[in-house]
């Protein structure tokens, strides 16, 4: 099982973007995806988690600006981000957590994607 992550860019601020991370292989379920994110310098933080159900989660920073949501057929996970700052410029990392396949990973992460907001 792997994760591939995609939608990363420049943007400016105030601007669009939207990632997606799809899960590939035989999979069963995964309980929770989500995204992480981490700037230079700086410790990787939680963005927004999602579970199967479509209980979500999200870091105060971006409550109001970011949306997550899944498609569980797809095994995919996005995140819709609007209203971009400069701060939220760092490398994106999705999360599967709980992944049921015939072999049981606790947590996969995906390759990171690059989020640019700048002038």
């Amino acid at each position: 099982v792997q994760l591939q992550a995609s939608g990363g860019g420049l943007v400016q601020p105030g601007g669009s973007l939207r990632l997606s991370c799809a899960a590939s292989g035989n999979i069963f379920a995964i309980v929770v995806m989500g995204w992480y994110r981490q700037a230079p310098g700086k410790q990787r933080e939680l963005v927004a988690t999602i579970t199967r159900a479509g209980g979500t989660n999200y870091a105060d920073s971006v409550k109001g600006r970011f949306t997550i949501s899944r498609d569980n057929a797809k095994n995919t996970v996005y995140l819709q981000m609007n209203s971009l700052k400069p701060e939220d410029t760092a490398v994106y990392y999705c999360l599967a957590d709980q992944v049921y396949s015939p072999t049981y990973y606790p947590e996969l992460w995906g390759q990171g994607t690059q989020v640019t907001v700048s002038s």
